[in-house]
């Protein structure tokens, strides 16, 4: 079944009335192009008004569509009408609601299309199920998210014969090396590493991917505004939009936003990933996210800009602080190279505490002492939440794995909330570190 996901036209009388179908404007929309702010390519997106002229778009929330002629159903699972012309049969296929949000996050990664999914994990999962079939093989960052690093360890070789090399992505001649001439289909990283806040040359990365005929997926879930991947050479982009694109912490969904021949791909009746395995996200989900993407770059600014500010505050202070913001982080100059201006250099520090109970310590005074912050996984949410990832969000890996990425026993990751006064949450930060300290 071969159906667009990129065009979605007003409701129609028949089939055939072109009068009632809407000028053709792609979820790539147009695609952005390089240098272009990922704010103006959001305004640009086209706007979708509610069923009685309201400036929200209305909810559909049906599972099913009706049809107006019996021939109809056919024309649509023979692929010859579909979402491009507003037909719509089943909500685990297309809904215009999930659509319209799909459409947003194509105009912010600037890809030709794109499409919701019910978690990052599930986002993830079938773009590698759909670019990689049985006995292909993947070159990956070895610091990724643990859950990533376990579907590509564990899951995928016993489910699917799809094995991982793993590798320092800094290193361009490991990365080529790791190439299996035939086999190797996807080079996988993250455009800023969890939890180590690494930064991926992506530009570079791509050079050698493509130079071998490699996909190259990159999860830009710590960066949205920040990077764009796809301007940058990257294939597609996959999104855990629970974090920072969501903001709220009280929503699970993904994306996937590249090639529309992907992304149909993955709708196929016989062979789509996202039809077969069913991902579906829930339509009232994605207008609720619809509505917070239009302020997602004044968020993403007040993040990174206390984020600097505290990394820099701590490093005054003699803590060993991560944070590609500044100037003696590893990654500085590359991020700065190609990152989108004004945005700032992400949301996230770690501190190395040096020992899993010193940053026990330190967390639990943060959160029950002074109020800083929460103890809690996760990322993007408006308070700060902090977390030791070697025993959390990593601890799908063994010691070597995580000696290897890079994530000491005593790290903590904080998401840098944007609550309160800047100096209020300061405050509250010193005082907990002079209780620790005393």
């Amino acid at each position: 079944m071969a159906t667009s996901v990129v065009h979605a036209g007003k409701k129609r009388k028949g089939a055939d009335d072109e009068d009632h179908l809407v000028a053709k404007k792609s979820a790539s929309l147009p695609a952005v192009a390089k240098g272009e702010d990922p704010m103006a390519a959001l305004a640009m997106a086209r706007h979708e008004f509610g069923e009685h002229g309201g400036v929200n778009m209305s909810i559909e929330a049906s599972a099913t569509f009706t049809v107006m002629e019996p021939d109809t159903m056919r024309r649509m699972f023979s692929g010859e009408l579909g979402p491009d012309r507003d037909f719509f049969i089943y909500s685990r296929h297309f809904n215009p609601t999930v659509l319209n949000l799909s459409r947003q996050m194509a105009a912010l990664e600037g890809t030709e299309a794109a499409y919701c999914t019910s978690s990052g994990m599930s986002a993830i999962s079938a773009a590698l199920l759909q670019l990689c079939s049985s006995g292909d093989h993947i070159v990956a960052s070895r610091t990724l998210y643990g859950g990533t690093h376990a579907l590509l360890t564990h899951f995928f070789p016993r489910t699917c014969n799809i094995t991982t090399s793993f590798v320092d992505i800094k290193d361009l001649d490991m990365v080529d090396g790791a190439i299996i001439e035939g086999r190797t289909k996807v080079l996988y990283f993250e455009a800023i590493s969890n939890p180590v806040l690494s930064v991926a040359n992506v530009p570079e990365l791509c050079r050698v991917a493509h130079d071998k005929g490699l996909t190259v997926v990159v999860d830009n879930t710590f960066s949205p505004m920040v990077l764009s991947p796809a301007k940058l050479g990257a294939d597609v982009v996959v999104h855990s939009i629970s974090k920072f694109i969501s903001g709220g912490a009280d929503i699970i969904a993904g994306a996937v936003c590249g090639p529309a021949k992907l992304v149909n791909s993955m709708m196929d009746l016989h062979q789509g990933a996202l039809m077969l395995l069913g991902p579906t996200m829930n339509p009232k989900v994605a207008f609720e996210l619809s509505e917070r993407i239009p302020h997602l770059g004044l968020r993403m600014k007040e993040h990174c800009r206390r984020a600097l500010e505290y990394a820099t505050r701590m490093k005054k202070l003699g803590l060993k602080v991560i944070y590609p913001g500044l100037e003696g982080h590893p990654d500085h100059t590359v991020l700065k190279s190609i990152a989108n201006l004004d945005y700032g250099f992400g949301g996230l520090l770690c501190l190395d505490m040096g020992t899993e109970e010193k940053a026990n310590r330190l967390m639990n005074l943060l959160q029950n002492s002074t109020q800083f912050g929460f103890m809690a996984v996760s990322l993007g949410y408006y308070e700060t939440l902090m977390s030791c990832s070697g025993s959390s969000t990593s601890s799908e890996m063994n010691a070597e794995e995580k000696a290897l990425a890079g994530i000491a026993p005593g790290l903590v990751r904080m998401s840098v909330g944007y609550s309160g006064t800047l100096e209020q949450r300061w405050s509250q930060f010193e005082k907990a570190l002079s209780r620790m300290q005393g």
